[in-house]
């Protein structure tokens, strides 16, 4: 394993071990992006199943959207995530951000999840 790959695995064992300790039954907001996507989940933990999901890949957001890499993309599924778990009953959830510095899309994802309604 590489030296960055290392510190990549640790950091984001350490933001799951953090995670697990505020869960108390709350599903957890996982943000993944890539260079080109951004992509949010809320997965329920104790069944292992996802209970709502949106991304930067879907037809109606394609659509909508430049591109899937920037902060407007990840404003918009940041929307779509909460308004989907809000017809869904999710109002609280714990925001995993996984080995991404909390800054820039993962940011701008968690601030409009917020102002859709979701609490973290």
């Amino acid at each position: 394993m590489a030296k960055d790959n290392q510190a990549v695995s640790r950091r984001k064992a350490r933001v799951r071990r953090s995670i697990r300790a505020r869960a108390y039954g709350k599903p957890r907001l996982s943000v993944h992006r890539s260079s080109k996507q951004i992509y949010a989940q809320i997965i329920d933990d104790e069944k292992g199943s996802t209970l709502v999901a949106a991304s930067s890949l879907e037809k109606d957001q394609r659509e909508g959207l430049k591109t899937g890499a920037n902060k407007d993309a990840a404003k918009a599924i940041g929307l779509l995530i909460a308004q989907r778990a809000a017809e869904k009953g999710i109002k609280d959830v714990v925001f995993d951000r996984g080995s991404y510095m909390y800054h820039g899309r993962v940011k701008a994802l968690a601030d409009a999840a917020r102002e859709g309604g979701l609490n973290f």
